[in-house]
């Protein structure tokens, strides 16, 4: 059964409450994507005002702009998520992702427990089913105890000697509990898909899961404008081979998946929202497999805004801004086909992560060589841009 995008399972708990953007492909003379708002009386297109949704997001006051702008109506809210889908009517609007021209970044190992996965991986060199033997042993010399060790912190680098006399140092324990956050970029510009679409999974994978996300909205002044959720989905096969492998595990074809909506910081929401918020994680598999997770941000080990002024500093700027995955506690460690196997997603698995006041993300997964290609870029809209009289004010 494919994906049906509702109200119900993609609005927040509290529904239209907060100050819910986005973007949309708007049908029309000349189809194209706009920034968009949800409203009680529908879904607006925000272009006459904001070409982007960066430009939108990159002015003084992005909830002050919202709410001053009346924008023009493209349909309702239950229209547009009926038609996000795999195979969309392109004569009518359908979701996509909420980013265009901002960078697409990511921080790993922001979590203990996934920390401490992200070793057992690299000790069992990508190979699942000597996963088993070595969690065993990178447990009993680590223990699972490192939420509490500030990073960077005078502990952090005892425990950093320690466990380089012991030989069970590592690359993911440097970012995990040292100074520095392992900050990526996820996906190119315009690259990430929006909730209904497929999700890729690279074919030679044998071992890879959904990482089921809190994901920030920056501009290039740095200011945190609001969040939404995401799917870095990880190849940890490929990724515990070689860390040098980490663009082929992350960065293939409909491998970024970002939405909803980013609800923006107001009355109704804000960055201690962001703090205290967990996210849950529904795979279902046509095979009748289903699994069940959760990330609760209360158990970062770094705060959100420190991991943004990690990424944007007077070392790296972000012109048209950035959205920035924040990591997840979730690393699924139960077998789903045989004993010591873990888990690996196969085709048409159904994920959905959701959070009560960021909605639901919902994508099936394929092979990201079968997923719609990616051919709509930044040449391709500044195109679409002009053609429709949006360059021109």
């Amino acid at each position: 059964m494919p994906i049906q995008l509702t109200p119900e399972n993609t609005l927040p708990a509290d529904g239209l409450n907060g100050t819910l953007i986005g973007r949309a492909w708007v049908p029309g003379n000349v189809s194209g994507p706009s920034p968009v708002v949800l409203r009680s009386d529908g879904v607006f297109d925000l272009s006459e005002r904001f070409a982007t949704l960066s430009e939108l997001l990159e002015s003084e006051s992005p909830l002050k702009a919202v709410r001053e702008t009346q924008g023009t109506l493209i349909a309702s809210l239950e229209d547009l998520l009926a038609n996000s889908s795999t195979t969309p009517d392109l004569g009518k609007a359908f979701l996509l992702a909420p980013a265009d021209l901002q960078v697409i970044k990511a921080a790993g190992v922001t979590f203990a427990a996934s920390m401490i996965e992200r070793v057992i991986e690299e000790q069992a060199a990508g190979d699942p089913a000597k996963a088993e033997s070595v969690r065993a042993i990178v447990q009993g010399a680590i223990g699972d105890n490192l939420r509490n060790i500030k990073p960077g912190s005078d502990q952090a680098s005892t425990l950093k000697a320690l466990l380089i006399e012991q030989k069970m140092w590592s690359q993911y324990l440097e970012v995990g509990i040292g100074p520095d956050a392992e900050i990526f970029t996820k996906a190119p510009v315009l690259a990430s898909v929006a909730s209904g679409s497929q999700i890729g999974i690279h074919p030679k994978s044998e071992w890879n899961n959904p990482e089921p996300e809190v994901v920030l909205a920056v501009n290039s002044r740095g200011q945190i404008q609001g969040a939404t959720l995401g799917n870095d989905v990880n190849l940890r096969d490929f990724e515990g081979r070689s860390a040098l492998l980490l663009s082929k595990a992350k960065d293939n074809n409909a491998s970024c998946a970002i939405g909803p909506f980013i609800r923006l910081f107001d009355e109704t929401f804000s960055m201690d929202d962001v703090r205290s918020c967990v996210v849950d994680l529904h795979v279902k598999g046509e095979d009748g497999y289903v699994m069940k997770g959760s990330s609760s941000m209360s158990q970062i080990s770094r705060d959100p805004e420190d991991i943004a002024a990690q990424a944007l500093n007077e070392n790296h700027q972000y012109p048209d801004g950035f959205l920035l995955f924040l990591g997840t506690l979730f690393a699924p460690t139960e077998d789903r086909d045989t004993v010591g196997g873990g888990f690996t997603h196969k085709l048409l698995d159904q994920v959905s992560i959701s959070s009560r006041l960021l909605g639901g993300l919902h994508n099936e997964v394929t092979h990201s060589s079968l997923a719609t290609p990616w051919t709509f870029g930044v040449g391709a809209l500044f195109r679409n841009l002009a053609e429709r009289g949006l360059l021109s004010r």
